[in-house]
């Protein structure tokens, strides 16, 4: 008599998230070119890949970059870092100083020192004594720019004539650019000519050749080295360790600790470059508010990124775009609204495609909504363009919720021997 064996269900296994790849971020990347090339061919406005404009906005990038590479480094550890502003203010106080005493090269040492401060204080009220992260985040943005709005008053009342005020410091010598001048004006007069995709082209590679500050190598050459020192180091995967799971890295001789004040100091100096280009390539001084909530547009960019350099690089370029709109032609603001629209559109159809008609029939009454206020102004208000970076940084968090996959342990307080 045989008996008949049940076979186990096979367990069904979550479904898997697509992945971006190099190929499918390049095909993004040209479908975005050519849809820049046809709404300025419609429009006969190129603003918004003119060489002014991609300056414009990989200079406002640079400080969103590095807020957004400190809160990496400190959240691959497992240590939120909300404090990132009030670090990126302590690096326009101590840049500016430094660079008015001595010369911008300090500052911009002074500037990474400072934040280094604030990093560790954030380090040892969480780290040491298990407060929790967001609570000291909080007490770091409104302990450290009270502080350095006191010393401005104080240190610099004796330097009116330089030109220090109540709200600002003297200013300071500017650190070098650099231009390929062949290049740049062998594209100058590409551009000019404003050919379908090509001109296009070339003023969008015009401005990232043309007054290239030497921060902006700098900060560069840290999201290189960040990617490095993280993914393909000993150091690196014991780090991110700390951040995944820290009592599992502790039974294999991690000093979590250690790791974790490295890491959120380290954070506190990225941060405090940020705030050093602030005081010494944007504005060659000191100011209250200069920042403008940029380390927390920063946080928003690393989240967008996934805790990752590259996407925390897209990120800050897309978020350093829009904040540059500010300063640019208003015109170029409204044409984007037409960028917006025809993006949107592309984005339900590809929705209906995979079947997601909820996620589609939002696109396509957003997409539609934005194309009836392009068709029925003529100019976008100044109060909204000066919120645009705020605006596109929700709506980006909020498209990109479903990607996200943050470290385990990330916020976590850890205390040593707890998994006795």
């Amino acid at each position: 008599m045989s008996t008949a064996v049940a076979k186990p269900k096979s367990s069904a296994l979550p479904a898997k998230k697509s992945k971006l790849t190099w190929p499918v971020v390049l095909l993004l990347i040209a479908l975005a070119l050519v849809l820049f090339a046809v709404v300025g061919a419609v429009t006969g406005n190129h603003g918004l890949t003119s060489s002014g404009q991609i300056s414009a906005a990989l200079s406002s990038a640079v400080p969103i970059a590095m807020a957004g590479l400190g809160g990496l480094w400190s959240e691959r550890a497992g240590v939120v870092n909300i404090g990132l502003e009030g670090m990126m203010v302590a690096g326009t106080f101590c840049g500016a100083w430094g660079g008015f005493l001595v010369n911008p090269w300090v500052g911009l040492l002074a500037g990474m020192a400072g934040g280094a401060l604030g990093g560790l204080l954030h380090a040892l009220i969480t780290v040491t004594f298990g407060v929790d992260h967001i609570v000291s985040g909080v007490g770091i943005n409104l302990l450290i720019p009270g502080i350095c709005a006191y010393m401005n008053r104080i240190y610099y009342k004796d330097y009116v004539a330089d030109g220090a005020g109540a709200n600002q410091s003297p200013p300071a010598d500017s650190l070098p650019s650099f231009t390929l001048p062949g290049l740049s004006s062998w594209l100058d007069g590409i551009e000019k000519h404003h050919w379908f995709l090509v001109s296009d082209v070339a003023g969008i590679v015009r401005g990232v050749v043309t007054d290239l500050s030497v921060v902006t190598l700098i900060a560069a050459a840290f999201l290189v080295a960040s990617y490095f020192v993280l993914w393909r180091t000993v150091f690196g995967l014991r780090l991110r360790s700390c951040g995944e799971n820290p009592t599992a890295a502790e039974s294999l001789g991690v000093n979590v600790y250690k790791y974790k004040y490295l890491a959120v100091i380290t954070s506190g100096a990225f941060a405090g470059l940020g705030g050093a280009y602030l005081s010494l390539v944007a504005a060659h001084f000191y100011r209250d508010g200069q920042t403008q909530g940029r380390g927390f547009i920063g946080l928003a960019a690393m989240i967008f990124g996934n805790w990752m350099p590259g996407g925390l690089a897209a990120g800050a370029g897309l978020f350093g775009f829009t904040d540059s709109l500010q300063l640019r032609d208003a015109d170029s603001v409204h044409v984007l609204l037409l960028v917006v629209a025809i993006a949107m559109t592309m984005l339900a159809l590809w929705h209906f495609y995979r079947r997601k008609f909820v996620a589609g029939a939002i696109s396509i009454v957003v997409a539609g909504g934005v194309a009836l206020w392009y068709a029925t102004t003529e100019a976008v208000q100044r109060p909204l363009i000066v919120a645009t970076p705020y605006v596109i940084t929700l709506v980006v968090l909020a498209l990109a919720a479903q990607r996200l996959r943050m470290p385990k342990a990330d916020g976590q307080i850890y205390r040593k021997g707890q998994a006795k």
